[in-house]
């Protein structure tokens, strides 16, 4: 609240909250992303000195930018030869000015555009798509170097180096900062998409760290989604991004107890999804299958979108269609195969059958696929624990635990096993 003493936690989340759209403001005035991102740093450093003095600002977003374009000044009035920009950036700050930036309530949507501008940045064919994902986790997502490489197993080091190489990179390709037209934007499209979903994904199951969800990231993702769904309303896959985010996230209230513990979808209670954000996903669903009737074509997300939907429509989890949802997955394993597909069409065909056609599907899988996720064995354990074999359940519920980086999903995975096990030592 404004006025008040702040922690450091509370300012860094402020801060990370923003930081996106500071990113991509000022790397729409500078041109330079590495430079861009500098200056939020700076900025995120004067709100941990300043704060606690002076309590939180009425405007932190305003603020945060002010002291951002102030640092951008000093670095230009430096360079002698940038004084042209020196003016660009000035024109908005007047004497006194903290609390409002007047340029930037009238820059509300460019800031908006700014991020996607940034994902489409971070997308440039000069990166390998693990630089465009670590990239866009680092600048839109705002996450540490340490939490990005554990999301990807590897060390802080290595990926901090990544990350370094690919700002390089776009700096060295003199990588445009607007938004993309045309062919170009169209070759893009299919990696933005990719990082959007990636953003989201990682606030809606967190890799890593003790929450189970990041809230805000999974908003962030869900914003994002719908902005692209305004630039490219003709497109069913980014239709269908929209509409798979919109429902997913309609969950995120139901997937926590009072206790702060992690629910599964079964049991979880829908009367607390989020019934705004099922029905814009349904819509968004609707007019994805609209344009697919006149021959648009449709790819992963859409299918993926009309799997959650089968989920949103249903009152109850008993009422779940899982045979249509197994076949969307056989649709969906022929049109974008791979592991993760696999394990939860496993998960399907062992709801819609029974076990054994579940764990049929496992079987062609070892788990390198998926560099040592805990997905495979705890799809595994839940399986077996359907068809009744409780100490395979509890082994496979027990080495998923071992794998997971992630706090509250451990505490999950080491209950079922504890259940499985308990199961064995009953009589009978």
């Amino acid at each position: 609240m404004p006025g008040e003493t702040p922690t450091v936690a509370a300012i860094t989340t402020a801060w990370r909250r923003e930081s996106a759209r500071i990113v991509g403001a000022l790397t729409r005035m500078t041109r330079d992303v590495e430079l861009a991102e500098d200056l939020a740093q700076d900025a995120l450093v004067a709100a941990l000195e300043q704060w606690p003095l002076t309590g939180v600002p009425i405007n932190p977003a305003a603020w945060l930018m002010t002291t951002a374009k102030r640092r951008g000044i000093d670095h230009f009035r430096r360079a002698d030869n940038l004084r042209r920009k020196t003016e660009e950036l000035g024109q908005a700050l007047v004497a006194g000015e903290e609390e409002q930036v007047p340029d930037l309530d009238a820059q509300v949507d460019h800031i908006e555009d700014d991020v996607l501008r940034l994902i489409f940045l971070t997308c440039h064919p000069s990166l390998s798509a693990e630089s465009r994902a670590a990239l866009t986790l680092r600048l839109v997502a705002g996450l540490t170097t340490s939490e990005i490489a554990r999301g990807f197993l590897s060390s802080e080091t290595a990926m901090g180096q990544r990350i370094s190489r690919a700002k390089k990179t776009l700096s060295e390709a003199r990588a445009d900062f607007e938004l993309p037209t045309g062919t170009e934007r169209d070759a893009r499209l299919d990696d933005v998409m990719a990082v959007i979903y990636l953003v989201f994904n990682e606030g809606y199951s967190a890799a890593a760290g003790e929450d189970w969800m990041r809230p805000e990231l999974a908003s962030e993702g869900i914003r994002l989604a719908r902005m692209l769904a305004e630039l490219m309303p003709l497109e069913p896959e980014v239709l269908g991004l929209q509409a798979l985010l919109e429902i997913q996230g309609s969950r995120l209230a139901a997937r926590l107890d009072d206790d702060g513990a992690p629910v599964l979808l079964e049991a979880q209670d829908r009367t607390r999804w989020d019934e705004l954000l099922v029905r814009r996903g349904l819509a968004a669903l609707r007019r994805a299958q609209a344009l697919a009737v006149r021959g648009r074509p449709i790819g992963k997300y859409f299918l993926q979108a009309s799997i959650a939907a089968q989920h949103a429509r249903a009152p109850r989890a008993e009422d779940t269609d899982w045979r249509q949802i197994a076949r969307l997955y056989d649709v969906l394993a022929t049109a974008a195969p791979g592991p993760v597909v696999e394990v939860n069409r496993a998960v399907a065909h062992g709801r819609a059958f029974d076990p054994a056609a579940g764990l049929a599907v496992l079987a062609g899988l070892t788990g390198d696929e998926l560099g040592g996720s805990p997905l495979l064995p705890s799809v595994r354990g839940d399986l077996l624990e359907r068809a009744g074999r409780h100490a395979d359940a509890a082994a496979a519920f027990s080495e998923a635990a071992a794998l997971s980086r992630n706090e509250a999903e451990r505490s999950v995975l080491r209950r079922r096993a504890e259940e499985n096990l308990a199961s064995v030592s009953k009589p009978g």
